[in-house]
This record gives structure tokens, sequence and C-alpha cells, in this order.
């Protein structure tokens, strides 16, 4: 009997595939991971009443049930890249982050650790096996989950494409109301329980507080795009791309947004309209990517991308320069933000992706 060790949240997707798994055969191993100490501003801790939802799950399973904390771990991995971004006027991902770090990293040596065949996740992700066994030993693709609207493959582009010779997603071929039903007919503890949203260690406080307490900012200017000063901004750390609420700027006429941030004035440049060509772009600059096979599939080929989570698939041209992936999309995409992920796909296959470093005009002349 294969051993398999899955993460456990507390929430309804692993608890059912806990429940898939062990009616495929296999010896299951439940394992809630801590990743964050600290209570929310209410007092309460999240992470406790999880692992008490895991736990019960665990027992209506008839499975082993084990407690592991990563907070140092998440803190330095983690939490500590996730505010140097935002200090340097950055947008980042730490889910993106975590999955690198602590669930296909720590946690698979875990799994390892344990004796196990298999990590599994509750992950809407599925994977195939390759043809021919890529550069870097990688046996099987990362496929999209059969929901497009919970898909995860994008949370998942950092991983190192050789992990997922280990790993199985077993709620990655339904759709979530289908495993949600399966909850319910199976009594499971979770079956009513919500989606968790957001980042995990900011809970349901507001981000800005959150952040005030570890980003020294400092205010500046917003200007407009002739350069007219309009207001003032408490903080570039606060603001993304094509943000429109929480920037104070009233009057007559269409709302603000942000077009672009100036990091080494500290100015906040913003314009009118929510379709203001300002707010577009056609190419960016990615760095830091991972392809899933060790390498791209061309050093210039066609894909389609995404540049954030549940958005459609653009079609896009990619060339590839040294350490740089130069993108051009066919359409022109709205708010590309530095720091966010770009994530390449061909068909239902996921090639890998990384981090938006710089968008513009012209860039893809450059490659």
């Amino acid at each position: 009997m294969k051993k398999v060790i899955l993460g456990m949240s507390g929430g309804v997707d692993s608890s059912v595939a806990a429940l898939l798994l062990k009616e495929q055969g296999y010896d299951v191993l439940g394992l809630f991971m801590k990743n964050w100490d600290e209570t929310d501003e209410n007092g309460d801790c999240p992470a406790s009443k999880d692992y008490e939802d895991v736990q019960k799950v665990c027992a209506q399973l008839d499975i082993p049930c084990y407690s592991i904390e990563f907070v140092s771990e998440y803190r330095d991995h983690v939490f500590a890249e996730f505010l140097k971004q935002y200090e340097a006027g950055y947008t980042p991902n730490p889910d993106v982050l975590c999955n690198r770090e602590i669930k296909f990293d720590l946690f698979l040596k875990k799994a390892i650790e344990f004796g196990c065949d298999y990590l599994a996740t509750g992950h809407y992700a599925q994977v195939r096996p390759r043809e021919i066994t890529a550069i870097n030993g990688a046996t099987n693709y990362l496929i999209r989950g059969n929901d497009p609207n919970k898909d995860q493959t994008y949370f998942l582009t950092a991983v190192r494409g050789e992990v997922f010779n280990k790993v199985l997603f077993p709620i990655g071929h339904l759709p979530k109301p289908e495993v949600r039903e399966l909850a319910k007919k199976m009594g499971l503890a979770t079956h009513a329980k919500k989606d968790s949203t957001g980042i995990c260690f900011i809970g349901e406080r507001k981000f800005k507080s959150f952040l005030n307490q570890y980003v020294a900012t400092k205010p500046g200017k917003i200007i407009d795009l002739e350069g007219n000063v309009i207001g003032k901004h408490d903080g570039i750390a606060f603001h993304t791309l094509g943000q429109r609420k929480g920037l104070g700027l009233g009057g007559e006429g269409e709302p603000y947004f942000v077009v672009a941030k100036n990091i080494e004035r500290n100015e906040l440049i913003v314009t009118r309209g929510s379709e203001h060509p300002a707010l577009y772009a056609h190419e960016l600059v990615a760095r830091e990517v991972n392809w899933f096979a060790g390498e791209p599939p061309m050093q210039s080929f066609d894909c389609t991308a995404k540049s954030r989570y549940r958005q459609q698939d653009q079609p896009c041209s990619v060339n590839i320069s040294g350490d740089q992936v130069f993108v051009r999309f066919h359409e022109a995409q709205r708010s590309l933000t530095p720091g966010q992920y770009v994530v390449f796909y061909q068909g239902d296959v996921c090639l890998g992706g990384g981090i938006i470093h710089e968008i513009g005009p012209s860039l893809f002349q450059k490659a």
C-alpha cells in the first residue's frame, strides 16, 4: 500500500482530498502546517481553530493526524521577502513563495522523513506523465485543474519541476461544487466551512494597519500624468497599479486610478478614467523565471499567459535573452504589476513563470 502525507489546512478542499485518497486505497497521514503564530485583531488564533477542524476530519476518516510548525522558516523565507518587496515598491505574491519554500520543499522533506511515497495537497491542479523526462529529471507535467474558476497552477509556478514527480492533487479533476457536495454527503466536519481568502498572515485585519507594523513608509506626492501635484499618499507601499479606492482624491469627473509609481521620488502617478491608455501595456520583462522542464520550449515561441490569478489566458509572444524573458501580449493588458507573476501555458500544460520586473512600450524589441 502506497503511503501519502496530505497537507491539511482545515478547509473543505484538503478534507475531501483525504477522503478520496483513502477511498483509492492509500495509507494516508494528515499533516497540519502552522506557518504563522500571531493572533488577529480580536485576539483569536485562526491556526488553532483550523487544526481543530483537521483533527475532526482525521477522526471521521480514521487517519492519523500530525501537526508541525514552520513558523520561523516561513518568517525567514516568505514573510521577510514579502516585506522586502513591499519596501521596494513592488506588489509581491506570498502564496507563490509559500508554495516554493514551504509546502513543496520543507513539507516534501517531511514526507520523506515519514517514509511516504507521495506528498498530496488540496490544490486545484493536476499532473500528467511526460512523454520524455525533462532535463531536470521531471517526469510529470503540471496541468490545470478542471474547474477553470478554481485552477491554482498560477500559484505553483515557482515550484521546482521535479517536485511534481512525487505530488498528488486528489481534487484537481473536480469542480468546486462537487467537492462541497462530496463533503456534505460524507458528513465531513468542514463541509459548510467558508473558503479562506486573502493573505494568510493578515487574516481579517485591514492590510494597511497590518503592514504599518513592519514597513517604514513616508508620505509623498500624488501627481497626474502632466506632473501636477493633486494630493498626498501616506506610503507608496500601500498602493498598487490599477487601484482606485483609498486614494483620497475627489472632485468632478471620472475616478482616479494609479498608473505608475516613481519609487526614487516617492511619487504616485494617477489619471482619471478606468479605460485610460496609461493603464494598459502590451509588453513586460520577467526575471527569475522557473521553467518546469528546466528550460523553455524554445528561445522564441508563442503561448498564452496570465499576469494575475483567475485572469483568462492571454495570447502572447515570448523572447528569451539571458536571464530575462520578454513578453508581448497580442492585446494590451490592464495594470500589469511589477512584483506579481506572469505564468505561461501551452494548452492545459503550465510551462512555468517568473516575476514581472518591468512593463512598458518597446521592451520586446530589446530581446
